[in-house]
C-alpha cells in the first residue's frame, strides 16, 4: 500500500511540475509578445472615469503615430521609452484641459495584469511589460489594453479585432500560444489549457502582491 500511496504523490508531483513548464513557457512567449496600456483613474466617479477614457484615446492616438510601421515589441518599448515625457505631456494636458489639476504619473515596466478578454482575443492574467498611467491618486478602476500588435478598443467587449492584428500577433507567437488565447480556445482542451494557465498565474500574481 505505501508503495501505491509513493508512486501516486511521484505522479502527482509530475504532474504538477509538468504543468507549471508548460505554463511558464507559454507565459513567456505571450509576455514576450505583447507591449500593454495600463490607465488608472482617479476615482470611480462618472467624471473621472470619462476623463480616464480621454487620456486612453489620446495616447492611443500618439502611439499608433509613432509605431505605425514598427513590427516588434522591442521597437515599440524603446520609441515609448523615448517618447515618455511626451506621453505624460499628453495626459497631463488632456486632464488640464478638461478643467482638472491633478498629477499625472507615467511609467514603463513590467506589471501584473488579470485576465482580459478584447474581441475574440482573450489574454490569461500575468505580468506584462506595460506603459502604465495613474491619473491623480489612480483609486478608481483601470482600464487595459494591448498596445502591441494594437488591439484597444473604446469598447473592448464589442469590439473585432483586425485581421491584420491578428496576422501580427499570431507571427510573434507560436501556434499553439495563439490558438490558446484566440476564439479556438472554444475547443475543449485549448481551453482547458488556457485555464491552468490562468490558475497558476493567478497564483504567481498574488504572491508576487503579497
Amino acid at each position: 500500500m505505501k508503495k501505491y500511496l509513493f508512486l501516486l504523490i511521484v505522479l502527482f508531483l509530475f504532474v504538477i511540475l509538468s504543468a507549471y513548464s508548460y505554463v511558464t513557457a507559454v507565459s513567456n512567449n505571450l509576455a514576450d509578445s505583447v507591449f500593454r496600456l495600463h490607465v488608472i483613474a482617479n476615482s470611480d466617479s462618472e467624471e473621472d472615469q470619462n476623463l480616464k477614457y480621454k487620456v486612453r484615446d489620446s495616447l492611443i492616438d500618439y502611439m499608433n503615430t509613432l509605431t505605425k510601421d514598427v513590427e516588434t515589441k522591442d521597437e515599440v518599448i524603446e520609441i515609448a521609452k523615448a517618447h515618455i515625457n511626451d506621453f505624460q505631456k499628453i495626459a497631463k494636458n488632456v486632464v488640464e484641459q478638461n478643467g482638472y489639476d491633478y498629477d499625472v504619473n507615467v511609467e514603463i515596466g513590467n506589471f501584473s495584469f488579470p485576465t482580459k478578454t478584447y474581441g475574440d482575443i482573450s489574454f490569461p492574467a500575468g505580468f506584462y511589460d506595460a506603459l502604465k498611467v495613474e491619473i491623480g491618486k489612480a483609486e478608481g478602476q483601470n482600464w487595459w489594453c494591448v498596445m502591441f500588435p494594437p488591439l484597444c478598443f473604446v469598447d473592448v467587449t464589442s469590439g473585432v479585432v483586425p485581421e491584420e492584428s491578428k496576422e501580427n500577433l499570431q507571427e510573434n507567437l507560436g501556434d499553439e500560444e495563439y490558438d490558446i488565447i484566440s476564439e479556438n480556445k472554444d475547443d475543449g482542451i485549448l481551453s482547458i489549457k488556457f485555464k491552468i494557465i490562468e490558475f497558476f498565474e493567478n497564483i504567481g500574481t498574488k504572491l508576487a502582491e503579497n
